[in-house]
């Protein structure tokens, strides 16, 4: 997507409108901006995340075998690699892969948990940046009910 002065300035307002206002925190503002969630693919998401991550156990994925309701699928990812500082949490068949992002402070236990949305069942994938390097796991969960348009 090529943006243009307008459309920055447009967008910008808006943000900052939303943050105004308490709709919006300053976090999720940020993350609006971050890189990937314009990917339309898993390999386009995990480029623009930083690249192919290592497989490793060290990473847990906890997500239920089967979710009921795809609309709001309750998952978690933690890890014991050392200084990890981001986790990235994709769904491979969705039309937008990355659905969360996370900074991890420093002295913090790298434990999160969100829910994601998924169209249909697939793989997730967490990605943890530890010692700048990406590492992942992969879990599988089934939707029975669609939650990304169905």
């Amino acid at each position: 997507m090529k943006a243009n002065r307008r459309t920055v300035i447009q967008t910008s307002g808006a943000m900052a409108t939303l943050v105004a206002l308490g709709i919006v925190t300053a976090q999720q503002a940020h993350a609006a901006s971050r890189p990937g969630f314009e990917a339309r693919s898993l390999q386009d998401a995990l480029r623009a995340v930083g690249g192919t991550p290592a497989t490793t156990d060290q990473i847990r994925i906890v997500s239920p075998d089967i979710a009921e309701n795809g609309a709001v699928v309750p998952v978690g990812v933690s890890s014991t690699l050392p200084n990890t500082t981001e986790f990235f949490i994709l769904v491979e068949k969705n039309p937008v892969p990355l659905a969360a992002a996370f900074t991890i402070p420093r002295g913090t236990e790298p434990d999160v948990q969100t829910r994601v949305r998924m169209g249909e069942s697939s793989n997730i994938v967490a990605v943890a940046r530890s010692d700048g390097r990406l590492f992942s796991a992969v879990k599988e969960t089934k939707v029975t009910l669609g939650g990304c348009g169905g």
